[in-house]
């Protein structure tokens, strides 16, 4: 009889530790990637130009999205303000200087535009040729939408 019951509690186990394994299977994630990138440079006073962004991004994960926050930097610019030289902010991200997509279903794109990635001063007036090297956009955050 004892080993009959040690039999069954070890049974009872084993069947409650593989049904606990089961039921905590992979959770499905959110994966948002940048599909289009496009950089303007826009004269902002006789002095001054500033690259602005826009594009698109997609969901490619297994679940909706929302809140996505996207924005742009520069890897190569300085964070001192130098005549002729591209340079950025080294504060947080200014609400221009990024974009929140409010709901991005699985599988699809949405737009995005922000403005002040990068900043030029030079006090002779001549207008940049190109952009500073090293510009990138990125999703800086998003939340999974959780199914009810």
């Amino acid at each position: 009889m004892r080993t009959f019951a040690r039999l069954s509690i070890i049974g009872l186990s084993l069947l409650m530790a593989s049904l606990m394994i089961v039921s905590c299977g992979e959770k499905k994630q959110g994966k948002v990637v940048v599909t289009e990138e496009n950089f303007v440079i826009r004269q902002d006073t006789d002095h001054s130009w500033v690259i602005d962004a826009k594009g698109k991004v997609e969901n490619v994960g297994d679940v909706d999205v929302k809140q996505v926050v996207v924005t742009g930097f520069c890897k190569s610019c300085g964070e001192v303000l130098v005549n002729g030289k591209w340079f950025v902010s080294d504060y947080e991200k200014t609400p221009d200087q990024k974009d929140t997509i409010s709901y991005l279903a699985v599988g699809d794109k949405e737009e995005f535009s922000f403005r002040g990635v990068a900043f030029l001063m030079d006090q002779s007036g001549k207008e940049p040729q190109d952009p500073p090297e090293g510009l990138e956009v990125e999703v800086l955050s998003f939340e999974t939408v959780e199914a009810d």
